[in-house]
């Protein structure tokens, strides 16, 4: 089956063709690593992973690249601000080394926790400070470097094609140009290759350079990093759409005027989650982290499940009513496959898992609902779309339950919410620990609810527990439950 991406470069569905045949090489911009990720930084990495798995799925070899940026990044893209490793380490008290461990470790916690597959390299900015160094030379050579001020800049006048990802009229570029806070610019869209003392006399990681002791701009680590492990031409660049103006416009216009040849064939990029006040952002301060929703009793894959009810493409509401929402139907989900892989015991059947097994095993009906999983992955990752199949094959009483579990299974590869788990067979008392230890906590909130006689909490808790199949019975002896 065919893949179909939106390229943000050309505005337009694409069918994948990727530059070798059966594999996908894939570059991702990760974390700068100066703060804990928040929930909509996730939700990229949530889309990016489900691309992965897409291609996995139809048998491609994946070879996935995400940068670990741990120095270089300011707190505007345009090169102007503080150094964000710098600012965070000053706040907290500590090296700008420790900073950027801690943070890392706890990104990849929040990685692991989603169901997120580690991508075959990750790599990081201050380990490939001699490849940046290099692709600035080659930069040098070809004529694209000035420099001003003790920095090295990129001169964006002599890269004709300067612009064309974010659509940006570089005409009206220079006829509407700001007053340039650097002064050493020779046009406002410039930007540093190279940063030395000049700039930032208490920098504290610094390396050596043709250029005088500095550090990289950010924009020349992920073209370098990419380039290391993926070539000089790889087939898609993922991000989110934040990246588009600056940061991707900045490295496709270094990584082309360096090899002379075009650079990425597909550019993908996920869309913001947004909350009352606008987009979440670390830099507007107050953002909600992965581990305070789990404080908050909610299930880390609760959160995913709630990230695949919107398209990549369009702006997701975050609410606390959508988020009770994604979590009830998640669990009412786990319940119903181990209900369906009950029944097929009961029934004298086995029940494995569909990975691995050959399609002819299955019915019409049961293939009927795979296809139509499939082609709603394969265009353009239509993943609400694949999950309303995921449902309604469930609940097809014409299909058996053995093959609607196996069919939970093999859609899960992609969906990685927790389905496949209850497919394959484990321990209903131990899956569900954790569901027992929450439900049993709302049952004493709507107690103290029931006592403060604030009736409406009191009712909204018994009314999710129903949406999830539980069912409270009040006696003298208190509040029982039951599964319904």
């Amino acid at each position: 089956m065919k893949i179909r991406l939106y390229n943000t470069l050309g505005r337009e569905l694409q069918v994948f063709e990727p530059l070798e045949a059966g594999t996908a090489r894939m570059y991702a911009c990760g974390p700068t690593v100066y703060n804990y990720a928040h929930i909509g930084n996730l939700r990229t990495y949530v889309f990016e992973d489900l691309l992965r798995r897409t291609f996995s799925y139809f048998d491609y070899t994946v070879e996935h690249v995400m940068n670990v940026t741990d120095v270089g990044h300011l707190t505007d893209d345009g090169d102007e601000g503080e150094d964000k490793m710098i600012k965070s380490a000053r706040e907290q008290g500590k090296s700008v080394w420790d900073i950027a461990n801690h943070f890392s470790d706890a990104f990849f916690r929040d990685l692991e926790k989603l169901n997120i597959q580690m991508p075959e390299v990750v790599c990081k900015a201050t380990d490939h400070i001699e490849d940046m160094i290099g692709l600035i030379k080659r930069l040098e050579e070809r004529g694209y470097t000035y420099l001003a001020g003790g920095n090295l800049y990129f001169d964006v006048a002599k890269f004709e094609k300067y612009g064309e990802l974010a659509l940006l009229d570089r005409a009206k570029l220079q006829a509407g140009a700001r007053v340039e806070v650097d002064v050493n610019k020779r046009n406002p869209q410039d930007f540093v290759l190279w940063f030395t003392n000049s700039k930032f006399d208490q920098q504290a990681m610094q390396w050596d350079s043709p250029w005088g002791r500095g550090y990289p701009g950010w924009h020349i680590e992920c073209s370098a990093m990419s380039m290391r492990y993926l070539g000089e031409q790889f087939d898609i660049h993922l991000g989110g759409v934040d990246h588009i103006p600056v940061h991707h416009t900045n490295e496709i216009a270094q990584s082309e005027a360096a090899t002379g040849k075009p650079w990425v064939r597909y550019w993908i990029h996920g869309e913001f989650l947004v909350m009352t006040g606008g987009k979440m952002s670390k830099s507007a301060g107050g953002f909600i982290t992965l581990e305070s929703l789990e404080e908050m009793g909610y299930h880390p894959l609760d959160y995913r499940y709630f990230c695949l009810g919107g398209h990549y493409r369009t702006q997701l509401q975050f609410t606390e009513d959508s988020l009770n929402a994604a979590r009830a139907a998640r669990h009412n989900l786990l319940d119903r496959v181990r209900r369906l892989r009950n029944e097929a015991l009961q029934n004298g059947t086995s029940v494995g898992t569909a990975v691995g097994s050959a399609e002819n095993e299955l019915g019409d009906g049961a293939q009927a609902h795979l296809r139509a999983f499939e082609a709603a992955v394969a265009e353009d990752l239509n993943i609400p779309k694949a999950l309303a199949e995921l449902w309604q094959s469930l609940k097809d009483d014409s299909v058996s339950a053995q093959e609607r579990v196996e069919l939970a299974s093999r859609m899960d590869c992609i969906l990685a919410i927790g389905v496949g788990t209850a497919a394959e067979g484990a321990d209903e008392a131990e899956a569900s620990q954790e569901d027992v230890a929450e439900i049993e906590a709302l049952i004493a909130e709507r107690n103290e609810a029931r006592t403060s006689r604030n009736f409406a909490r009191a009712d909204e808790i018994r009314d999710d527990l129903k949406e999830r199949g539980v069912v409270l019975e009040d006696g003298p002896e208190g509040t029982r439950w039951k599964r319904g």
